[in-house]
């Protein structure tokens, strides 16, 4: 097993691993500093640009177009806010804390919400036993089966490819994320509300200015481009045929983060709109390793580097690959177990 050979090659005992990867864990303010600017200022001229187009009754095709770079600069700085959800983007909590509300209001996501929901599925990726709380909805073979039609039929509805990358990102970031998580806690509470008031004050800001209208027509198409194209990537690090799902006793954090994470590899210009986030095979390794320094720690340790590549166009076979076959091990489409369904 892959994992095997990893073992055999670090160093003996988990503190000593650790600390062979520890020194990507240092945030650096300057690295942090200057991505801000130099993806947030780009943001902001191409919002501008946009509203002008608008604004001057330019064909809205132009705008549309436009959306689409700021969309991944968008999904750049979301990876900002992932990175002050673990506390790794700068030195300072507080910094942390702060850039991560700013940039959770850029992105439409609540900070303290989204932290406390995405710690779980750090500390539940691949358990068959944990499941429900920030990943995607996945059955194993055998629970699909058992399930009644209308679950079988639901499941499939949100795994369709159309379900999933549109109308999942517009619940998500119009409608789930305005509202508190139940039982999340007053603080994932308060997080919802001071997000989702600062998009009213810069709803009325643009109302008050370019108009609601404009900002709409601005804003929206950024949004739910970037939405999608975060729901696909978080998909595909996790969804993929290779992957990993054991039952809880059974669930190894390291196989978890190195079978169980895609290695992701992307051109290096997606590389970089993504926060090197492909390279989830190491963040769920060390969370704490900020986006800069991802790349750095896989160049320099040649055993990480074991994990075999999930490519741009290999990663499509990924949406056909519906259920968890726990016997073959893998995951598996819904033609694999056509004839053993009962009516769907």
């Amino acid at each position: 097993m892959l994992t095997d050979t990893i073992r055999a090659k670090m160093p003996a005992g988990r503190s000593d691993w650790s600390r062979a990867i520890a020194a990507f864990s240092k945030s650096d303010g300057r690295k942090a500093t200057w991505q801000l600017i130099n993806t947030i200022v780009p943001y902001l001229a191409l919002l501008a640009l946009m509203t002008v187009c608008v604004v001057q009754g330019w064909p809205y095709f132009i705008t549309l177009l436009l959306a689409l770079p700021a969309a991944g600069l968008a999904i750049r700085i979301f990876i900002f806010f992932h990175d002050c959800c673990h506390d790794s983007y700068f030195t300072s909590r507080r910094a942390n804390r702060i850039v991560g509300f700013i940039t959770g209001v850029l992105t439409f996501t609540p900070f303290d919400d989204w932290k406390r929901s995405h710690n779980i599925h750090h500390a539940t990726a691949g358990d068959l036993d944990s499941r429900g709380t920030g990943d995607i909805w996945t059955m194993t073979v055998d629970e699909y089966l058992a399930a009644p039609r209308l679950t079988r039929l639901g499941y499939r509805l949100v795994r369709n490819p159309f379900f999933l990358l549109i109308v999942v990102p517009f619940y998500l970031s119009m409608i789930a994320y305005r509202l508190p998580t139940r039982g999340a806690g007053w603080r994932a509470a308060v997080s919802v509300i001071g997000t989702n008031l600062a998009l009213v004050g810069i709803f009325a800001g643009a109302a008050l200015t370019v108009g609601w209208q404009t900002y709409l027509m601005v804003q929206v198409p950024i949004i739910l481009v970037a939405w999608s194209m975060g729901v696909w990537l978080f998909y595909i690090q996790h969804q993929y045929e290779d992957a990993y799902w054991v039952r809880g006793e059974e669930r190894d954090p390291l196989d978890a983060a190195l079978k169980g994470s895609s290695y992701y590899r992307l051109p290096k210009v997606l590389q970089w709109m993504t926060g090197s986030i492909g390279l989830h095979h190491i963040h769920h390794l060390r969370p704490r390793i900020p986006n800069y320094h991802l790349q750095a720690c896989q160049d320099a340790i040649p055993v990480l580097q074991a994990v075999k590549p999930l490519t741009l166009r290999r990663s499509f076979r990924s949406v056909s690959l519906n259920l968890w076959d726990e016997q073959a091990q893998r995951m598996v489409g819904f033609g694999a177990i056509r004839g053993r369904a009962r009516g769907i």
